[in-house]
């Protein structure tokens, strides 16, 4: 599965409007400025962490993962989308919810200027 913005509006119809980027060879889907999902290898990944790997678990889902230089395995904090989701925009819309909650709690407070007198 490619991801263009014609299939990820299909995807995420219920969800709400999303932009696609290309990258990591794949595509990175966004809320604003917001990546909850991406398209690696023809496979839709979602974010998670602790809050929500046992669901992606129960559901037999794997963390996307790739092999970087030296030989390294990396394991980013995103799951594969379960299968029936890309079938159903309404429960697909239930979990991007949870992933862009996820990519929220993710992003770095930002560092306040320091008021000078």
């Amino acid at each position: 599965m490619a991801l263009d913005a014609e299939r990820a509006e299909e995807i995420f119809a219920s969800f709400g409007p999303v932009r696609c980027k290309r990258m990591f060879g794949g595509s990175g889907v966004f809320v604003g400025d917001r990546m909850f999902a991406l398209e690696a290898r023809g496979v839709l990944y979602l974010k998670s962490d602790e809050t929500t790997d046992a669901e992606f678990e129960r559901e037999s889902c794997e963390p996307f993962s790739y092999d970087a230089k030296g030989g390294r395995r990396v394991v980013m904090s995103y799951r594969r989308a379960p299968e029936r989701l890309l079938e159903d925009p309404d429960e697909m819309a239930v979990w991007a919810r949870r992933a862009l909650a996820v990519a929220d709690a993710a992003r770095k407070p930002r560092r306040k200027a320091s008021a000078e007198p």
